[in-house]
C-alpha cells in the first residue's frame, strides 16, 4: 500500500461542493422572500361578472385580514382601495386573530364606499373573541351579517352567514326578503359551505383558504384548512350559482406567503 504523497488531497476531506452553498442561499433568499416581502406584496385582482344588476356595480372583496394594527400593510391597502373607488367593501371574516376586534378599528375607519361595508365573521372570530362583535362593527358604521341580509341597492341583496367551519350557517334566513329579481350576493368565510347552498343566489364571495398561503413548486400548498379543501382560489360555478375565493391579505399560523401574494380582489358587476 503507497503512502499518500505529501501534498495530496484527501477525499475524504474535500470541501463540499459549489452546488451545496448555491443551494443554501436559494433557500436562505427564499425564506426571506416569503417571510419579509412577499406578505407585504398585496397584488389587485379584477374580474368582471354579468348578472341581473341594473347598473353597474364595483366590489371591493377583502379577507383574512388578520390585522394586528395599523401597520405598512394595512397602509398600502387603504390606499389601493381608494384608488379603485368602489361601490361597495365586503369582508369575508377572520378580520382579526386575537381576543379582540381593536387592531382592526383604524384599518376600518380609514375605509369607506357609497353603499357601505358589510362584514361577516371568520373561524378565528368565533374561536377568540370575548367581545361583541355587531355593537363594535356598528360604531364604525360597519354592516355586521350573521344569517341575515339586507338591500344595499334596489337591486342588489347581500346575504351573510355564520362562519360554515365553526358556526351554523343560514342561507334561508339570510335570504328572507329578498326580493325574486334581485342580484342575490353571499358573503361566507370558509368556502366548501359553496357545494352545499349553490344554486339558490348568484355570486358568494368567500376567503379561509389564503389560496394556499405557502405553495411549492410542484407540490401544491403545504396546508389548507378544513372548510376550505374544496374551492382553493378564484372563480367556481356550481348548480347556476357562482363562487370567487380570495387569497387574503393577512396571514395565520405564520407571517409567511409563498407563490401566492396577498390579494385585493376587485369585482366589477355588469348588466345583461
Amino acid at each position: 500500500m503507497l503512502a499518500a504523497r505529501e501534498g495530496s488531497t484527501d477525499p475524504r476531506r474535500r470541501s463540499p461542493r459549489p452546488f451545496v452553498f448555491i443551494f443554501l442561499a436559494l433557500v436562505a433568499l427564499t425564506a426571506a422572500y416569503a417571510f419579509f416581502i412577499e406578505p407585504k406584496r398585496i397584488e389587485v385582482t379584477r374580474q368582471t361578472f354579468v348578472g341581473k344588476v341594473r347598473r353597474p356595480l364595483r366590489i371591493a372583496h377583502l379577507s383574512d385580514l388578520h390585522t394586528q394594527g395599523f401597520g405598512p400593510r394595512e397602509r398600502t391597502l387603504v390606499l389601493l382601495i381608494r384608488k379603485e373607488n368602489p361601490d361597495l367593501i365586503v369582508i369575508t371574516g377572520d378580520t382579526v386573530d386575537a381576543g379582540k376586534l381593536e387592531p382592526a378599528k383604524d384599518l376600518l375607519a380609514n375605509l369607506s364606499a357609497p353603499l357601505g361595508i358589510w362584514a361577516v365573521r371568520g373561524n378565528w372570530e368565533r374561536w377568540t373573541l370575548n367581545e361583541d362583535e355587531r355593537g363594535f362593527y356598528a360604531g364604525l358604521g360597519v354592516r355586521f351579517l350573521e344569517n341575515a341580509g339586507a338591500a344595499a341597492r334596489d337591486d342588489l341583496w347581500i346575504a351573510g352567514l355564520d362562519d360554515p367551519s365553526t358556526g351554523a350557517p343560514d342561507l334561508g334566513r339570510a335570504l328572507t326578503g329578498a326580493p325574486l329579481d334581485s342580484f342575490k350576493l353571499v358573503l361566507m368565510h370558509a368556502p366548501d359551505h359553496f357545494a352545499e347552498i349553490g344554486g339558490r343566489f348568484d355570486l358568494a364571495l368567500a376567503g379561509h383558504t389564503h389560496g394556499g398561503q405557502v405553495v411549492l413548486p410542484l407540490i401544491g400548498p403545504l396546508w389548507l384548512p378544513e372548510g376550505g379543501r374544496r374551492y382553493l382560489r378564484g372563480f367556481y360555478s356550481h348548480n347556476g350559482s357562482h363562487l370567487y375565493v380570495s387569497r387574503g391579505i393577512g396571514t395565520s399560523r405564520a407571517p409567511v406567503r409563498l407563490n401566492c401574494r396577498p390579494e385585493l380582489a376587485i369585482i366589477d358587476l355588469r348588466p345583461r
